[in-house]
């Protein structure tokens, strides 16, 4: 029973909304909400790398899970960026993008991607998630390892989304989970 996302709107880095994309297939409805933290740092020479974490199964993710008792979506984030990567840092109130994500055929949902500025690394509470810090283009690269198709092609782009966006200018922060 295929059906196709819903409209929602986010704002982009410049705080301008603009509607999701609304022809990526759903398979079936999910009643949570799914986050992301694009975890990223820059380098001394302003390269741009993201920290992504091992799934159980071995592939290389961005920290993500469900908004479960948390306040806000941002610091749903957090609390994934925290639990899988061990990050301690700042995290997008808004999210910059969506993304689809299927863990198996009969489980595909949206995610929404939050950026998160990493400012520490702590050891992450899963262990088995081994953080690892990539460029843009190795990340891209990792993240369609072991992927088909769409799901391969959306986390392309919202690595490449990310970089424009922190191209752009500062994103604006507004939780800090470095309590």
């Amino acid at each position: 029973m295929d059906k196709t996302l819903a409209s929602v709107d986010f704002a982009n880095d410049r705080g301008l909304k603009q509607p999701l994309r609304q022809d990526l297939p759903r398979r079936r409805p999910s009643g949570r909400t799914v986050v992301a933290a694009v975890c990223y740092r820059r380098q001394v020479n302003g390269q741009i790398e993201f920290l992504l974490v091992r799934t159980r199964a071995g592939r290389w993710t961005f920290p993500k899970g469900g908004v479960s008792g948390d306040p806000t979506p941002a610091i749903a984030a957090a609390r994934e960026a925290h639990e899988e990567a061990g990050v301690r840092g700042q995290v997008e109130p808004l999210a910059f993008t969506s993304y689809l994500h299927s863990k198996n055929a009969s489980d595909t949902h949206a995610v929404n991607a939050h950026l998160c500025r990493v400012l520490h690394l702590d050891a992450p509470r899963e262990r088995f998630r081994a953080p690892r810090w990539f460029s843009a283009e190795s990340a891209k690269q990792r993240l369609r390892e072991e992927r088909v198709g769409i799901y391969a092609e959306e986390l392309e782009r919202v690595v490449d989304r990310a970089v424009r966006c922190l191209e752009a200018g500062t994103p604006r922060t507004s939780f800090s989970n470095l309590n």
